[in-house]
């Protein structure tokens, strides 16, 4: 796999200070909040998501369970689509 390294992030160190953090600590969080929101806004998938913190799916996903993040966050259009599709399955299978 190649990897390619990302322009450097200044941050005042009373941040680090405040949280009480290293500055890997810091780059680590920062990658898991940028996956997690990434997820959540469907820009990446739940294995490219665990990817980019160096997880696979099932520590991703008891990650986000952990921290109370849904793992399937459908919008009520899209559980109305899920519901109609089942009640279909449903009459084709009578």
């Amino acid at each position: 796999m190649q990897t390619i390294t990302l322009p450097q992030i200044e941050i005042d160190n009373s941040i680090l200070l405040s949280l009480k953090s290293s500055t890997d600590e810091l780059a680590y969080k920062m990658k898991l909040y940028t996956a997690i929101a990434l997820y959540q806004k469907r820009q990446l998938s739940l294995g490219k998501s665990a990817q980019l913190v160096g997880m696979d799916r099932l520590g991703f996903l008891e990650l986000l369970k952990r921290e109370d993040i849904p793992i399937f966050d459908y919008s009520d259009r899209e559980m109305s689509e899920v519901f109609d599709d089942a009640d279909s399955l449903v009459g084709m299978l009578k």
